[in-house]
């Protein structure tokens, strides 16, 4: 993905840049999502789209409302509060009428006489808002309420900053009594339409505007429904509508939680933002033909990304393995089967990300259906093990058996074209991304001496994916008794550990280089990178040794974690998007990596630090990214200005190290749930999970502090599971 805040020249020549005139940060948007529909408002309710804001209602990649302004008697009501509920399911703002003056300068209504509460959440591809006026004068009070409305059918790349030449047809809005359609045929001959309803029916309507004029007597309450759809409305009031609508949205909400493992710890802020990356997690999920797919971030990625939605399974395969199962099915249901430059796509690639706008279907961006990412594949296959070992679901996985095959044969041709061993990137049209790793800025992989790298290009964390890709494969192909498959594809995996090393290592800087350029020479660049290499164990032991102390320094480690690059790289910038920030999700997969080789302690540092972190962020919400500035006593962390929040895989960081600092596997199998050399980070005491389930069994833990070590009991079992402590 590209985020990068770009200021030269030549940085506004790179792909795809998001410009950063106005900080998201600083803005601090409510945001609702559901399925392929999102909205981004501010903190009144409100659309004010201005100066390059964000703010707007969009379904699948188009803006199909970019105005949405509230007033009371002309004026623009006072903030009393903007909460997004705890399961993200509604957005609920109170607010209050400013002192409204007559044509004289008199005061009409005195401030603070008119509350006004607006609750609003999405459903079905419509935006369904309830608006509450209650009058707390003793006095009757006339009031004149209206919505002011627009829509531009920008492309979500418009909105991102990509200017076009061309643009489609705007036809005649049309007005009813009781609403207003909006409609636009885009250049891809497909008409996109945005339906205003409101109910009771306004005093007066017009193509961009509603009023409604009413008077209250002390405590009466006057209610407004409205609705605005991105599709065909159905046929019934915007009140029922809205009651109907409210009901089965929170039905879903409560179905889709409950596979989720409850935690609870005796650290109420840390519960707080448990809470909130779990309802994070399910808000991003969307129904997709073959199951659960976490989209990768609002609002500028809420669509399916290959890389986000694998990383975001793997981190939340101990909580809810459904999620892991249906993005393996659907990424296989959507896995390349021919070469075609344009999209990067090669028989048996995962894809990178689909995107379903004006834009992408005129072929003006490639990211249509688009294939253009190294470590999908892999990261595919070490899933679908992963999976397996958490659930021991074979009838899935011998679904997936050719998608398998077919990724570990992308690997073993396409991409490793040279025959070198090792899997390269290069895009195959100047329109694709230059760069097709995590870190797809266009400057992330660079020289020792600050030059960028040319392609084909060698990460050396894809490297680690595909080695543990192969032992992934080989393990299940010996349960479904492919024992020659398995047996080369461990062989092929034992000769990738003996020359990873050899090659990539540098003893001289206490690191894996960051990749190999074009001519085999290795980009001696420290970064988090070699980091990630610890997380299938391609690392020998005593190369973990030297590079976890490295990068738990000040030169890697910020305080609030470990940064993208060392802080003496000659493209550090603590400021960039890739290249000196701090991601909450690379520091999990790192994290995983520490406790793979047995340094829990450093796994509890990274754990503190990004809990830390989560205190001084609203909502309590880690984002994408942020800046990678060292750690100020007394202060929070520095914003990075576009970052997305929510980010799947930044919501799911919290809940990967907690089961990294646990040691919590599975063994379904033998029915265990087990704890390996578990450990709590300082910040809490106790732990207590509640529905952990395996082979159709469920178990209820606590893991309590004891001096120095922790003890775990069992507090509810169904089934047959057992519970096994290694220590």
């Amino acid at each position: 993905m590209i985020g990068e805040v770009l200021a030269s020249d030549e940085c506004h020549a790179a792909q795809f840049y998001i410009p950063a005139s106005v900080s998201l940060q600083e803005l601090q948007p409510r945001t609702l999502k559901h399925n392929d529909t999102f909205a981004v408002f501010d903190h009144y309710g409100d659309i004010a789209v201005a100066g390059g804001g964000t703010e707007g209602l969009f379904h699948r990649d188009t803006r199909h409302l970019s105005k949405l302004m509230l007033t009371l008697g002309g004026a623009r009501p006072m903030l009393l509060s903007s909460t997004i509920c705890d399961d993200n399911a509604s957005l609920n703002c109170d607010l209050a009428n400013p002192d409204i003056f007559n044509k004289d300068g008199n005061i009409l209504i005195g401030h603070d006489l008119l509350h006004l509460r607006r609750s609003k959440f999405l459903w079905q591809g419509t935006c369904f808002e309830r608006i509450s006026v209650r009058n707390y004068d003793e006095q009757v009070q006339r009031v004149e309420l209206a919505l002011h409305f627009s829509c531009d059918f920008a492309d979500l790349f418009e909105v991102r900053g990509v200017r076009r030449d061309r643009r489609g047809k705007f036809e005649l809005p049309c007005v009813e009594p009781d609403g207003v359609t909006l409609s636009y045929l885009g250049l891809d001959g497909v008409r996109r339409i945005t339906r205003l309803r409101f109910e009771p029916r306004p005093t007066r309507i017009g193509p961009d505007y509603v009023f409604f004029d009413f008077s209250l007597v002390s405590r009466e309450r006057q209610i407004i429904f409205t609705e605005i759809s991105c599709a065909d409305l159905p046929a019934r009031k915007a009140r029922d509508a809205f009651l109907f609508a409210l009901r089965d949205s929170r039905r879903a909400s409560r179905a889709a939680m409950r596979q989720a493992v409850a935690v609870t710890t005796s650290n109420e802020i840390f519960n707080e933002a448990v809470r909130r990356a779990i309802s994070d997690l399910y808000t991003l999920a969307t129904n997709v033909p073959e199951g659960l797919y976490p989209y990768a971030g609002i609002p500028w990625f809420s669509a399916v990304f290959g890389r986000d939605g694998i990383i975001t399974a793997m981190q939340t395969l101990w909580l809810d393995p459904t999620i892991a199962r249906g993005v393996l099915l659907h990424l296989a249901a959507n896995q390349a089967l021919v070469e075609d430059a344009a999209s990067d796509a090669e028989p048996g690639k995962i894809l990178h990300e689909v995107r379903f706008g004006e834009m992408a279907e005129c072929g003006e961006v490639p990211f249509r259906r688009y294939y253009g990412s190294v470590d999908s594949t892999p990261l595919f296959v070490l899933l679908a093990g992963a999976y397996f070992e958490r659930t021991g679901d074979i009838k899935t996985v011998t679904h997936l058996w050719p998608h398998i095959m077919r990724a570990l044969e992308w690997i073993d041709s396409w991409g490793d074209r040279d025959g070198d061993g090792f899997v390269e990137y290069h895009r195959q049209t100047d329109d694709g991304l230059v760069n097709q790793g995590w870190k797809d800025s266009y400057d992330s992989i660079f020289h020792a001496d600050g030059t960028l790298a040319e392609g084909p290009i060698a990460l050396c964390e894809v490297q680690a994916y595909v080695y543990g890709a192969r032992r992934a494969a080989a393990m299940i192909a010996g349960r479904l008794g492919q024992s020659e498959c398995c047996s080369l594809q461990n062989a092929k995996a034992d000769d990738l550990y003996r020359r990873f090393d050899d090659v990539f290592w540098q003893d001289d800087i206490g690191t894996y280089a960051i990749a190999l350029d074009r001519l085999k020479r290795p980009c001696r660049v420290k970064s988090s990178n070699a980091g990630q290499v610890l997380l299938t164990g391609l690392a020998r032991p005593e190369r973990s040794e030297v590079l976890i102390a490295n990068l738990m320094r000040g030169e890697f480690f910020s305080g609030w974690g470990i940064r993208t690059i060392a802080n003496a790289e000659p493209r550090y910038n603590p400021m960039s998007y890739h290249n000196g920030s701090v991601w909450p999700h690379d520091n999990a997969l790192i994290a995983r990596g520490f406790a793979r080789y047995g340094h829990t302690q450093a796994v509890a540092r990274l754990f503190h630090g990004l809990f830390e972190a989560s205190i001084y962020i609203d909502l309590r919400r880690l984002p994408e990214l942020f800046c990678g500035f060292a750690r100020r006593r007394r202060q929070g962390p520095t914003f990075y200005p576009v970052a997305c929040t929510p980010q799947a895989w930044a919501a799911a960081a919290p809940l990967s190290l907690l089961q990294s600092c646990l040691g919590l596997r599975f063994d379904p199998q033998q029915c265990h749930v087990i704890f390996e050399r578990p450990m709590l980070p300082d910040f809490l005491d106790e732990v207590t999970l509640h529905g952990l389930a395996i082979s159709g069994a469920r178990i209820d833990v606590k893991i309590c502090r004891a001096d120095r070590e922790v003890a775990i009991h069992v507090l509810e079992r169904e089934g047959k599971v057992q519970l096994v402590t290694i220590n």
